[in-house]
């Protein structure tokens, strides 16, 4: 499952921590079981549905959110080197891979069609992503990332890695709707 979740999520890799890596692996490997997600289904689904005809994949939505946010952070190093507000990378890219996994569990598959589960119904994924990172160990910046990074962190007091994939991820959300 390991090289599914590396194959889809490149980007993990660049988790210089080798102990969060996995536990990032970890949590994708158990969503992906959860509903018995395939790659091609991974590959293929809408990153979100709440817009309609969205064309850009759940996958690509992560990878890109993810890119974005590493390229965020390493224009504020250029600009501000040590004037900058500190940012764990290792946090901010394992936020940014974490932070839709929930989706796994708020979504199901019905003839074909990705639709809101019973499940999502109730919980939705920045709640059942928090949990699966807590189940997993996770730090608490990363379930932060993830809690905080949607509607339900509004009003909270973001750390800079949460400010930043808020924003990022946003941006690709509203490009769609």
């Amino acid at each position: 499952m390991s090289e599914l979740v590396l194959r889809l999520l490149p980007e993990i890799n660049q988790i210089e921590d080798e102990i969060l890596r996995g536990k990032v692996i970890a949590c994708w490997a158990e969503a992906i079981e959860f509903r018995g997600w395939t790659e091609e289904l991974l590959r293929s689904m809408p990153f979100t549905l709440l817009a309609e005809n969205v064309s850009i994949p759940f996958i690509d939505h992560v990878r890109a959110v993810c890119l974005m946010c590493v390229a965020c952070d390493d224009v504020l190093i250029k600009v501000h080197e040590d004037r900058r507000t500190p940012v764990n990378r290792d946090w901010l890219i394992a936020g940014a891979m974490l932070a839709d996994v929930g989706k796994l569990l708020e979504f199901e598959i019905i003839d074909g069609n990705p639709v809101k589960s019973d499940y999502g119904k109730h919980i939705r994924h920045p709640f059942s992503g928090v949990g699966l990172a807590y189940k997993h160990g996770l730090p608490s910046e990363v379930m932060h990332i993830i809690a905080t990074h949607s509607k339900e962190g509004a009003g909270e007091k973001r750390l800079p890695e949460s400010i930043i994939f808020h924003h990022a991820d946003f941006i690709d959300f509203e490009l769609v709707k």
